[in-house]
């Protein structure tokens, strides 16, 4: 069954909801998608009944209810597929590690079934009915690709002024621990998913904080991996030297899973075929001791949200119990003009990139090029309603990776985040790796003044994503009834090394947090009462 546009199928999921509103949910809905598997093994759980679930809570949490929208379309075809997954499991054909779980993939990751818009009315049509690698390696593992889910438009590409978790085809996506506040960006909807339980895994992209932010904000784990240990390919891009798809899930070890699956080396990624690449089981099976492991805290970026310190400072506590040699890390600085030749790098690669994805699509789309696709926006008032396009114009104005500044900037902020950054810091200081908050607490959506953080915004995942490193997130706490996660980054292809400390730290230091789907944090059980007179 193909589909024209982009259909929501929210007749199937209203069927789904009528016919189990009264039955309680099942515990394995929110339960890590290994321990799903370990159900499905032992013959207590189907697929059938795991996609049907999913598809219920889609309808009653994410498209009524507490109306999260992190969902922007479903695979019609997902409980066909989980019946056919089930019965090989009963022949005994497991075609892979994910055999039976359901994965929702960011709209901007192209899969057979489904238009990938990148929230752009302009790519509405961009049915390519092709798979990117990481989808057919998804599906090779035995996943059922449940859908995709809403992101920041462009992957939040597209506006100085921009409001993070919006697009112009899928809405604005909530936060569900409070729905009045950011899910972030870009991968938005892959984070709000997972948090409120609407599939096992999703899959998220980053080019800089777009897997980070929102795992960090609604309270998951978020696994940025190393640039080039997964295939972009029919992916829509940014930044060749940036991008990365990741996982986004409930577990460090449901990461580990997600990414020795979804990793490869693919002929037609340059970045993928690197002698030194991990090797797929090692991502999976690293188990890493805290005992003697020398940790490096990022003092200098751990921002001033006072809560936040505390609540890092406890989780360093236990991992300092659990035998982490913890060392200081008090002072590091970028060299003048890091962030202006940062954008700069940005701009004229997503110029470059943009216009060979939108040339090559085999879709029949209205734009073929970024000049097209700026008037294409000027004419729609659907697009323009919220925000402007000025970093689409500002990358026009670019001469794209033929501009001659821009090797020039390429090689000053990826001296300053490797050779001068992340290497130097790991080596200086003799540790294994880095850690620090990834975030403050998630903000209030503004559609006056967009994106607007009061506190900043902490960590060194900036540096992790200019040099295209490895970073994981996982929740430590809880600050004012809202999730805040820690950080975990390593060198180039340490990826295994990451993971492995991000198993130990969760184990040492274990944390999560229900969304409440309170509508503003007056509505919290914490300030009960704090609204009315005394």
């Amino acid at each position: 069954m193909r589909i024209s546009g982009l259909i929501l199928v929210v007749s199937m999921l209203s069927a789904c909801a009528t016919s189990t509103e009264k039955k309680e949910e099942p515990q394995w809905l929110s339960a890590t998608a290994t321990e799903q598997l370990q159900l499905m093994e032992e013959g207590a759980l189907t697929s059938e009944a795991l996609v049907a679930g999913y598809l219920d809570r889609i309808a009653s949490i994410d498209k009524s209810g507490p109306g999260i929208n992190s969902v922007l379309s479903v695979n019609p075809n997902a409980l066909e597929e989980a019946r056919a997954l089930d019965a090989k499991r009963a022949r005994g054909e497991i075609l892979g590690p994910l055999h039976g779980l359901a994965v929702l993939l960011k709209d901007n990751i192209e899969s057979k079934e489904l238009p990938t818009t990148a929230g752009s009315v302009a790519l509405l049509k961009n049915e390519t009915f092709r798979d990117s690698p990481l989808a057919e390696n998804l599906r090779n593992a035995g996943a059922v690709i449940l859908g995709k889910t809403n992101l920041s438009e462009w992957a939040n590409f597209r506006s100085e002024q921009s409001t993070s978790g919006w697009s112009a085809v899928g809405g604005l996506t909530r936060n569900p621990h409070i729905l009045s506040r950011t899910a972030c960006g870009s991968s938005s909807g892959s984070g709000a998913a997972i948090a409120a339980g609407l599939a096992s895994l999703a899959v998220g992209t980053e080019t800089n904080g777009s897997i980070i932010c929102p795992s960090s904000m609604n309270g998951i784990v978020g696994f940025k991996p190393t640039v080039g240990l997964v295939s972009r390919r029919h992916i829509v891009p940014i930044s060749h030297t940036q991008d990365t798809a990741g996982p986004m899930v409930r577990s460090v070890e449901d990461a580990a899973l997600m990414v020795s699956v979804m990793a490869s080396e693919d002929k037609g990624d340059d970045a993928t075929v690197f002698a030194d690449r991990p090797s797929s089981a090692s991502l999976a099976e690293t188990e890493v001791s805290l005992s003697g492991l020398r940790v490096g805290v990022v003092r200098w970026r751990q921002g001033d949200d006072q809560q936040v310190i505390a609540v890092f400072d406890d989780t360093l506590d236990k991992l300092a119990s659990a035998g982490a040699e913890l060392v200081e890390i008090n002072e590091h600085s970028q060299p003048d003009g890091f962030w202006s030749q940062a954008y700069l790098v940005l701009l004229a690669e997503f110029k470059t990139s943009l216009n060979h994805y939108l040339l090559s699509s085999p879709a029949n789309l209205p734009v073929s090029n970024l000049t097209e696709l700026i008037g294409f926006n000027r004419s729609s008032k659907r697009e323009m309603a919220l925000f402007d396009q000025s970093i689409f114009i500002a990358a026009e104005e670019t001469g794209g990776i033929e501009d001659e500044r821009y090797a020039a900037a390429l090689n000053t902020v990826r001296t300053a985040t490797r050779d001068e950054g992340i290497d130097e810091l790991l080596s200086q200081y003799n540790v294994d790796v880095l850690i620090a908050p990834s975030n403050n607490p998630a903000f209030i959506i503004d559609p006056v003044y967009g994106d607007n953080a009061p506190n900043g915004f902490a960590g060194i995942g900036f540096m992790a994503a200019i040099a295209g490193y490895p970073h994981l997130t996982i929740p430590m706490g809880a600050v004012r009834d809202l999730p805040v996660g820690i950080s975990i980054i390593g060198g180039q292809w340490d990826d295994a090394t990451v993971l492995g400390v991000g198993k130990a730290v969760e184990t040492a230091a274990p944390f999560r947090l229900t969304p409440g789907f309170y509508s503003t944090r007056f509505d919290a059980p914490s300030l009960s009462g704090v609204t009315s007179p005394q």
